[in-house]
């Protein structure tokens, strides 16, 4: 019986934007060699995340069923598909529904290429996934500038080994095939399938036109409920440290769970405190991704202040209150943190992590002040603003910042997720 031909597929899909200029890259790799035997990458014009990531997987699938002439047949082709999305993995192996309708159709391409029982699906994290992401870059880089993506000069032959992927490749059975011919043939069929430069669609609404650069999009999330947040005491990070409570913690699934459908996250940064921390766990473990702590997103020190209510405060620190609503400089009664010395905080942490994570889209996990501090900052409106903002816990707000200073708060206190 003739063992069927196995292939990797390594595919990957980025927007700039999301919506943005937006590409994806695929690569096919003979899984006991490492040997790269097809490439495809193509700019898609204006897209989200999510359809690049498709598009990217049935570019991978066809340069799969390329090098196979009977790869329609049973038991022909066997296919092991690694993402670091895992929306597209967890709704082509069947776990989750689809329910975008951008996605089904994608979704249905994707499946009608080769037999469902010859392919399955594997999320991998994004460092194990470089080769489809640099494809999917160099081909949103070559639309940027009106051409054609084509390979590039370090990976322009198709058959370099790649010994450092197949370390952790799946492990296969019988013969390999014939990976030179593979390559020839995937190279013909590359070659006739004509790849088109979609032209950039008009943006609409607050969207930013492709030549705004790449911006970093931070979804600030506000950590779920402690035992104190009930009761709008004081809590910041000059008193204890407070866990997250039952109702909090289910918030922060709740919460997990939308960002995990949307399937846009690409990081996550939490301040130190564990509730946020608590909060960043939650998401992580649904997305697959690590939690970075970054001290900037603590939470505004209230010095003495600290697990009282405001009440509290008026009856014991009533001139210390008083100075500190009529002023952004006055720091809470015992030394705690002005709104002044917080907003230098956030800005220089909001700097630092736009120029880590320009073209990203991260998750912020942080607290009321911080998050109010970046929205009025991004909208350049006075301290006092701070006073007529709501931000429940466990809420959702976003802010994109461009290369060119460009800023534009797209969403503030969402709960839609927690209904």
């Amino acid at each position: 019986m003739t063992q069927p031909r196995q292939f990797v597929i390594e595919a990957d899909g980025g927007s700039r934007g999301n919506p943005g200029p937006a590409g994806y890259g695929a690569v096919v790799i003979d899984p006991v060699t490492g040997e790269t035997l097809a490439e495809a990458a193509e700019y898609i014009g204006v897209a989200t995340n999510n359809v690049a990531e498709y598009k990217g997987l049935i570019a991978g699938l066809k340069a799969a069923k390329a090098l196979v002439p009977d790869a329609s047949a049973d038991g022909a082709v066997q296919v092991r598909v690694r993402m670091d999305s895992k929306l597209v993995v967890e709704q082509m192996s069947g776990r989750w529904k689809i329910k975008h309708p951008d996605m089904k159709p994608l979704a249905a391409e994707a499946a009608r290429i080769l037999p469902a029982s010859a392919v399955t699906y594997e999320w991998i994290p994004r460092e194990k996934n470089k080769h489809a992401d640099r494809l999917a870059n160099e081909a949103m880089d070559a639309g940027k500038r009106g051409k054609q993506w084509e390979p590039s000069a370090s990976t322009a032959a198709l058959d370099t080994p790649r010994p450092s992927t197949t370390a952790d490749l799946p492990p296969v059975s019988g013969p390999p095939g014939d990976a030179a011919a593979g390559a020839a043939k995937a190279r013909a069929a590359l070659a006739s399938r004509p790849t088109a430069v979609a032209p950039a669609a008009p943006q609409v609404g607050w969207g930013a036109a492709p030549d705004l650069g790449a911006p970093a999009t931070f979804v600030l999330l506000r950590h779920g409920e402690t035992a104190l947040t009930p009761e709008k005491r004081f809590s910041g990070s000059g008193g204890g440290d407070p866990e997250l409570s039952a109702a909090g913690r289910h918030q922060a699934e709740r919460i997990a769970q939308s960002l995990a459908a949307r399937g846009t996250i690409e990081e996550i940064v939490s301040s130190p405190l564990r509730r946020c921390r608590e909060t960043a766990a939650a998401v992580a473990a649904r997305l697959g991704l690590e939690v970075r702590i970054e001290d900037g997103l603590r939470e505004t020190d209230f010095g003495a202040w600290e697990g009282l209510t405001f009440t509290e405060v008026r009856e014991r620190y009533g001139p210390d209150l008083d100075a500190w609503l009529a002023s952004a400089k006055a720091a809470p009664t015992g030394g705690g943190e002005s709104f002044a010395e917080v907003a230098r905080r956030v800005a220089a942490t909001r700097d630092r992590l736009t120029t880590r994570y320009a073209g990203r889209t991260v998750l912020l996990v942080t607290h009321v002040t911080p998050i109010k501090t970046l929205v009025r900052l991004a909208l350049g409106a006075p301290p006092e603003a701070m006073f007529r903002m709501e931000l429940s816990a466990a809420s959702v707000s976003a802010v994109a910042y461009y290369a060119d200073g460009n800023v534009s708060v797209r969403l503030l206190n969402d709960t839609s997720h927690l209904r």
